[in-house]
């Protein structure tokens, strides 16, 4: 894991946290930080990043940053989603929610992009 001081940004108010430049995320692919005590994974697909709880929800495993990106669709357009390394379960980058069991839903967090850097905000 990547430590990264803190940019001067007094314009952030304190609940969000740098976490690494948006330049350290390859396309397609995730990172995992320590955001509070909580391993976030953060991924960036499609000129999007998305933040998700790290910790694979079946296996109990903090692995989901090193999970396969993709995209799926709906009727409300292409959406998109990353699969555990370990089970293969998948989830909605954006919702948190296991496509194959709509009970079990990941953490999200708030991502916003400035000067470069990712910054994540509270948990849902």
């Amino acid at each position: 894991m990547t430590q990264l001081r803190s940019p001067a940004a007094p314009h952030h108010p304190a609940h969000w946290t740098v976490v690494c430049r948006l330049d350290d995320i390859l396309p397609g692919s995730g990172v995992c930080a320590r955001v509070g005590q909580d391993q976030v994974a953060i991924f960036r697909v499609a000129g999007q990043v998305f933040a998700v709880s790290n910790r694979d929800p079946f296996t109990q495993a903090n692995v989901l940053s090193r999970g396969l990106t993709g995209s799926y669709r709906t009727q409300d357009g292409e959406r998109y989603k990353v699969a555990s390394p370990l089970l293969k379960h998948t989830f909605d980058l954006q919702s948190g929610v296991c496509l194959s069991d709509n009970s079990v839903r990941l953490s999200t967090w708030a991502v916003k992009i400035d000067e470069g850097h990712v910054w994540i905000g509270s948990a849902d």
